[in-house]
């Protein structure tokens, strides 16, 4: 990972940090002085996304090494680790959510009384929707145009957290303005939004798994790596093909056939020359191994 990059994706990350510090601070008093164990939870939500920032930080700097005795390509799977990790603290966060909602909601039903929800709660809500979805937008933009998985994957982390508030808005408006008896209304909206994170961390959960389990690169991606292989004069029958993600690299293993009276010399052009237009297609830091065949 060249130095620019990690740079790029230390600041997305530390402002995502900073943001989620301040709401779960601002959550957690809201949630207790304003009687929502929806926005209590909702903090905790907040909470786990500052967690994970720190995470993101920490893992980035490791896949920003070279390679080195041991890691002979890189250490860019450390990022894709911690794309693994975030998706399952998604996970740990939806299950909590959607525990304490069930409870609550079993509790209404025994005939227990909830305490109302009050504005600060509600004005918690809205502040904590236009907060991180702007942070989601700012942060997804940043991503995509790094090409960073993990940084995506805390994107995400965000707008669940967006979500949850959207939740906890409906849940709170309802109760308070429907009076006491519609109190039921918070802990639902606690359930429901929890389904949606889980369908979100799913969503990056399998990329993660599929890249850390070897999955080869999409089939649009290996039809476009051997278009440029067979671009190059002198190069026929690109075959076992090879390919998959190192963090946001790709790797490249492939056979290819030459003239075989061609020089060693001007074999190493022809496979110099493959490999510099696969490297400008895909990125400099791609790994790129060509094994040379005669023609038969």
């Amino acid at each position: 990972m060249n130095n620019s990059r990690q740079r790029e994706i230390y600041r997305v990350t530390i402002v995502g940090s900073v943001v989620n510090m301040l709401l779960l601070i601002f959550k957690f008093v809201a949630g207790i002085v304003g009687n929502s164990a929806a926005m209590v939870a909702d903090a905790v939500h907040s909470l786990s996304d500052f967690v994970t920032d720190i995470v993101v930080i920490l893992f980035v700097r490791l896949s920003g090494r070279p390679a080195d005795e041991d890691h002979g390509y890189g250490h860019g799977k450390f990022e894709t680790l911690a794309t693994l990790f975030v998706s399952l603290v998604l996970f740990g966060v939806a299950v909590m959510l959607f525990v304490g909602g069930v409870k609550d909601i079993v509790a209404v039903a025994r005939g227990e009384q909830l305490a109302e929800p009050t504005m600060v709660a509600l004005i918690a809500a809205v502040i904590s929707i236009i907060a991180k979805e702007l942070l989601y937008h700012y942060t997804v933009k940043c991503g995509e145009k790094l090409n960073s998985q993990v940084v995506v994957a805390n994107a995400w982390h965000h707008r669940s957290d967006a979500f949850s508030s959207i939740g906890v808005l409906a849940g709170v408006g309802g109760a308070m303005f429907l009076g006491g008896s519609w109190a039921v209304l918070d802990p639902i909206a606690a359930t429901i939004v929890s389904l949606f994170i889980v369908k979100v961390a799913y969503s990056l959960l399998m990329p993660s798994l599929e890249e850390l389990l070897e999955r080869s690169l999409p089939k649009d991606v290996e039809q476009r790596i051997e278009q440029i292989i067979l671009s190059v004069d002198g190069v026929s029958s690109p075959h076992h093909l090879r390919t998959r993600r190192i963090g946001s690299a790709y790797a490249i293993e492939v056979h290819i056939r030459m003239d075989g009276n061609l020089t060693l010399t001007q074999a190493h052009a022809v496979t110099t020359a493959v490999e510099r237009l696969l490297k400008q297609e895909f990125g400099d830091s791609t790994h790129v191994g060509i094994h040379t065949e005669p023609v038969k």
